[in-house]
């Protein structure tokens, strides 16, 4: 298919890659091929191949499938696995397709920095397809003698007013920010609700830009990861009641910034990876009740203060990145999947 058609969308690779990573910082064996082997193989590997895509081998990887090559070692941006792997859920070509889960931010960073360092892929290595795990009615033993984890509470959704109308002051806004090259859309045809992403636009989004915004009230969904907007920008968003995403990944937000926050009553995900916050800013989160999803990986803040953070709202689910940098397995724990090929007579 055309590569037009992916051009917009090259700000979705999460874009860890655009900063400097530690040599060998992602290791093929315990951050990829467990993603591949999870979320991949079954649609692409030696059982099934869509698209002419097989990924459990090297040499099949790097070959690519119907439409070319899949990755382009050393360039994210540039590699069309990142761009499917964040394209929109509704998008036909979205990685893995509509009928599943997305990939976990964590999950596309690992992959985009993976790239990013050459997308090693040890010689003589496959993934192998994963084996079902036994229901707890086949092992009725194991589920008497292991209690459960506690489920985590359910977080109700903010509620969105039915009878929204913008204001007039919202027209001017919107006609302001567009002659900047903004483009703000609906999330659904129509609703009056609107999303922004300046992630395109990057660095030259700044805090005069996004001025507007403050009277956009319809605005559900803000992002501006790797943008120069900083803590003073971020007033703009503190009149926005009906504001539920935000991403400020990598940019210069700092604990002060998070403050503004606080008064955003229908927040339920920020993405706050790769700032400067701190514990701190953890505080000014603790009064939000709809909030479900906290991204906190490379930032500053401690186990203790998400420890707290999670005792003040335990519905929360808060991402740290921690799986990225987990131990080796242990012995008793199953090995990831991988395994030598045999050589080829």
């Amino acid at each position: 298919m055309p590569t037009s058609r992916f051009a917009p969308l090259a700000f979705g690779v999460l874009v860890l890659a655009l900063q400097p990573q530690a040599p060998g910082a992602v290791d093929f064996g315990k951050d990829i091929a467990p993603i591949l082997q999870a979320r991949c193989i079954e649609c692409h590997g030696p059982e099934k191949q869509k698209a002419k895509l097989r990924l459990d081998t090297k040499a099949d990887f790097f070959k690519g499938g119907k439409n070319g090559a899949i990755v382009k070692a050393g360039d994210p941006g540039a590699s069309e696995l990142c761009k499917r792997i964040t394209l929109p859920k509704t998008d036909d070509d979205r990685m893995p397709p509509a009928d599943g889960e997305p990939l976990t931010s964590q999950q596309i960073a690992a992959i985009g920095a993976w790239i990013a360092e050459g997308a090693h892929w040890p010689d003589g290595v496959t993934i192998q397809a994963s084996t079902p795990k036994p229901s707890p009615a086949s092992t009725p033993d194991t589920a008497a003698s292991t209690p459960a984890a506690p489920a985590r509470p359910s977080v109700p959704p903010p509620e969105r007013p039915k009878d929204f109308k913008p204001s007039a002051a919202e027209s001017t806004a919107l006609a302001v920010i567009g002659k900047n090259g903004v483009e703000i859309r609906p999330v659904a045809q129509g609703v009056p609700w609107k999303e922004v992403n300046l992630r395109l636009l990057g660095t030259n989004v700044t805090d005069q830009l996004i001025a507007p915004l403050k009277d956009i009230t319809s605005l559900v969904e803000v992002r501006l990861g790797t943008t120069r907007i900083t803590d003073a920008g971020l007033a703009a968003l503190e009149t926005l009641p009906h504001l539920e995403v935000l991403g400020l990944e990598l940019t210069l937000v700092t604990d002060a910034g998070v403050a503004r926050l606080k008064g955003l009553p229908s927040l339920v995900s920020l993405n706050l990876y790769g700032t400067a916050v701190t514990d701190a800013a953890l505080d000014h989160l603790r009064g939000l009740k709809h909030l479900r999803n906290l991204y906190l990986w490379q930032t500053k803040v401690t186990p203790e203060g998400v420890k707290k953070l999670q005792a003040a709202l335990p519905g929360l689910d808060i991402n740290t990145g921690a799986e990225l940098a987990a131990p080796a397995p242990s012995t008793n724990a199953p090995a990831p999947a991988v395994k030598k090929e045999e050589p080829k007579k």
